[in-house]
């Protein structure tokens, strides 16, 4: 039997259906918050390498020698 399969049948012996809905649904949105984050992070990243990448071609292309 699976772990998730025996917590589940305790849960669902005891009666606590509620505990197990509540469970279900804080598990469900920390793992959306979890994905929600890492999406965002990699974004930032994304727009750093953008933006240094757009401030090294005017470096290139400014005329200035320095």
């Amino acid at each position: 039997m699976n772990v998730i399969d025996r917590i589940t049948e305790a849960v669902i012996s005891r009666g606590d259906l509620a505990h197990l809905a509540l469970f279900v649904w804080a598990s469900g949105a920390s793992t959306l918050l979890a994905m929600s984050l890492r999406d965002l992070f990699a974004s930032n990243r994304r727009f750093d390498d953008f933006v240094r990448e757009l401030a090294l071609f005017n470096h290139r292309h400014s005329g200035d020698p320095s």
